[in-house]
């Protein structure tokens, strides 16, 4: 019986290394693909079989001699793993080695439908994306047509409450003009001790509901004499009035534009009986007006009430006229 293994011994090897150069001679010959792999396991099973014939071994295995067909089977397990392991580093490189196959058209088409279909929904995603964009601009622009509106609202409102107030400054410097001032018929004088260009005074007279001072005859003349010789004495101040000649030289018109009818113009004081008259101005009082075009804006002396022309841009105290 040990001579038995031992010639299984010598003879096994011999015939792993016969059959693995026959498969290297087949696997050369099939090109390293599974068929040849496959066919070699075949007539190895084959071969073992043929040898544990020949040896009078038993072919599954019996219970005459466990130990000896355990080492049997031990000794062939060894060789099988070691000609599977040396069939898998021979068959690697030969599968690594082998060409890779070239695409067909189909599978072109496929990939070309492939990046259409990623490009399709792309733009599905962007024209997802301009919808939404689309949607709040037009909300933005619901919004500003609606901050537009209250703008205009507020503008209105903010328009009327100015309104308002001028009407009541007006209302309330009408009062105060004929409480505080001289009332003389249907009309109110009203001094201010603020000095004012005359265009500037004549603005400021509208905003409190009134304008300057415009005497139409002589008890309207008198009266306002009397008032500014009251407020101003001791002194002698220069007072605007509401008339002046710019339009056209010499062409008195009052500031609600009707034609000056009725003057006060300061005439220079006449000589002394017995002493020889001169015909040179006096040097401080000549007779108005004097100014030409250079002076257009007509003023009233406090002391006396008599009328002078002035540079419309002096600056002057100035009389409100209010209605009552």
């Amino acid at each position: 019986m040990q001579a038995a293994w031992l010639l299984g011994a010598l003879v096994v090897p011999q015939l792993l290394g016969c059959s693995h150069g026959a498969q290297e001679a087949d696997r050369e010959w099939e090109g390293g693909w599974g068929g040849a792999q496959e066919e070699e396991r075949e007539r190895e099973a084959l071969m073992l079989k043929h040898l544990q014939e020949a040896l009078g071994l038993p072919a599954g295995g019996g219970d005459e001699n466990p130990e000896g067909t355990s080492e049997g089977k031990g000794a062939l397990g060894a060789e099988e793993d070691g000609l599977e392991e040396a069939e898998e580093e021979e068959a690697t490189p030969t599968l690594s080695s082998s060409p890779s196959p070239s695409p067909t058209p189909e599978d072109t088409v496929t990939y070309i439908l492939g990046r259409l279909a990623g490009l399709d929904a792309g733009l599905h995603q962007l024209h997802v994306r301009l919808h939404a964009l689309d949607t709040r601009v037009v909300e933005l622009t619901r919004g500003l047509r609606q901050l537009r509106e209250a703008a205009g609202d507020t503008r209105d409102a903010v328009q009327a409450l100015q309104e308002a107030q001028s009407r009541t400054e007006r209302e309330h410097g009408r009062l105060e003009g004929c409480l505080k001032g001289v009332r003389l018929g249907h009309k109110c004088f009203l001094l201010s001790r603020d000095f004012e260009a005359q265009a500037a005074a004549q603005a400021r007279c509208a905003a409190r509901g009134g304008s300057l001072a415009q005497p139409a005859d002589r008890p309207q003349m008198e009266a306002l004499s009397r008032y500014l010789r009251g407020a101003l004495a001791p002194y002698n101040w220069p007072v605007w009035l509401g008339v002046h000649d710019r339009r056209a030289e010499g062409l008195y018109l009052f500031e609600n534009g009707q034609r000056v009818s009725f003057f006060a113009w300061h005439r220079a004081p006449r000589p002394e009986p017995g002493a020889a008259p001169s015909a040179a101005p006096h040097p401080l009082s000549p007779n108005q007006p004097n100014g030409g075009a250079l002076e257009n804006c007509v003023a009233q002396a406090s002391d006396d009430g008599s009328w002078w022309d002035h540079d419309c841009e002096r600056r002057l105290y100035y009389v409100c006229e209010f209605p009552f």
